[in-house]
């Protein structure tokens, strides 16, 4: 059975930055849980990550990540690409099935286990089943409602996720960086 799970979204809008997903864990074709936290704060609260792909292989990658976020002093981009770096070249770690979006109050980037640290273009980051619907409404939300705030927009953009992905919950968790 393949556990399916997760739409992640990170905004970056108007000097503010929030991440959210949902809570849903699927498990062939039934709800395995409904309230699965994706979403986490490090480095004091100063970096949001969200995750996707199989729990324990995120764990293991969010705790990579935060030893290399204390290694070079909480600077996001290297943290981003050194984790990067070693998820591609470590054999161990090369077999992880996971995605990563990290946020500070300054950058948002995608981690992915092929060695690509991404920017996304306009300030929108997503990942997981339900990513394509998340963004396609972020992108909207952005273009046509420039007077919300970045948390609002994730929410929103989640919740209409949510009404069209079946691998994706109205039950959020979102972040913003400090």
């Amino acid at each position: 059975m393949k556990i399916r799970s997760t739409t992640v979204l990170g905004i970056r809008h108007n000097g503010q930055v929030a991440l959210g997903a949902d809570g849903q864990a699927t498990m062939d074709k039934h709800v395995a849980k409904s309230n699965v936290r994706k979403v986490r704060k490090l480095h004091d609260g100063k970096v949001v990550t969200g995750f996707a792909g199989s729990t324990a292989d995120a764990f293991m990658l969010l705790d990579k990540f935060e030893e290399k976020l204390s290694g070079y002093n909480g600077q996001l981009r290297r943290a981003a690409i050194e984790l990067a770096k070693e998820w591609r070249k470590d054999q161990y770690l090369r077999k992880l099935e996971a995605m990563m979006v990290v946020c500070d109050k300054d950058e948002l980037l995608i981690i992915a286990g092929t060695g690509d640290v991404l920017e996304p273009d306009n300030d929108v980051a997503a990942i997981g089943s339900g990513s394509m619907y998340a963004q396609a409404a972020a992108l909207a939300l952005k273009k046509h409602a420039p007077h919300l705030t970045a948390r609002q927009m994730v929410e929103d953009a989640l919740h209409i996720a949510a009404d069209i992905c079946i691998y994706t919950n109205h039950n959020l968790m979102i972040e913003e960086p400090v």
